[in-house]
């Protein structure tokens, strides 16, 4: 075969896997926020070092096991507010200490995580959505 017609060989296989995959629907990207797939990890990895027990400061335990019950509609020791407020991000602490707004809300101590980098805006929005959806345990 001549080498223009290996090419046009290509081309047109190309032109018809690209035809075929057209009517194919892309994966869905789940819009909702999980607390076992996308919270839990976050707390687990920045979090759960310090608040493991719930004996440390602020009596969390974050790790994956204890998280829930240790945040959602749970009263806050350092502020007049709930760790978690499902629904209301704003009113919830735990947004605060991540945005570094937790004494303009009435809170103490530091902003978290402490002693490392503050959360990126990515993951603060993905746990803002998250109190925003009603903090579902999923």
């Amino acid at each position: 075969m001549r080498p223009a017609s290996l090419a046009a060989l290509a081309v047109a296989a190309l032109a018809a896997l690209a035809s075929a995959g057209a009517g194919a629907a892309a994966p869905a990207v789940s819009a909702s926020v999980s607390f076992a797939r996308d919270v839990a990890p976050v707390l687990r990895a920045n979090c759960a070092t310090c608040h493991l027990t719930g004996q440390e400061a602020g009596q969390m335990k974050l790790h994956p096991g204890g998280a829930y019950a240790s945040l959602v509609k749970v009263a806050s020791v350092e502020s007049p507010l709930q760790r978690v407020a499902p629904g209301a991000p704003d009113k919830s602490y735990l947004m605060h200490k991540l945005d570094g707004t937790h004494l303009d809300a009435g809170g103490s101590g530091e902003r978290m995580p402490f002693g490392q980098p503050p959360l990126d805006d990515a993951t603060r929005e993905l746990l803002r959505r998250w109190i925003a959806a009603g903090a579902p345990n999923n």
